[in-house]
């Protein structure tokens, strides 16, 4: 008996089968759903949305304490003043326009 020296060919099929699937999941774990490169877009979002809710927070803190200062237990006159001219459009005589 002659030794072949190519390979069986269910290890060639074996090996090709192998290589195929270390591909797909290679792929699979860069560019699938939950792969790396949607976790780094994920990430992104994650800050954009946690920059925007402090940006809130901070005009959210601004409107509570303008609302606070014209409720009925703590009335700032300045400010009650200055939102009925703005919305009036008045001016006090002893103030100057520019335009």
């Amino acid at each position: 008996m002659s030794q072949s020296t190519t390979p069986a060919l269910g290890a060639v099929i074996y090996l090709g089968l192998a290589f195929v699937a270390a591909g797909y999941f290679t792929f699979a774990a860069v560019q699938g759903d939950h792969g790396l490169f949607r976790r780094v877009q994920i990430e992104a979002e994650a800050a954009e949305l946690r920059a925007e809710r402090d940006r809130l927070a901070t005009e959210l803190a601004g409107l509570s304490n303008k609302t606070r200062r014209l409720s009925d237990g703590y009335l700032d006159l300045d400010l009650l003043d200055e939102q009925a001219r703005d919305v009036l459009g008045l001016i006090r005589p002893d103030e100057l326009v520019i335009r």
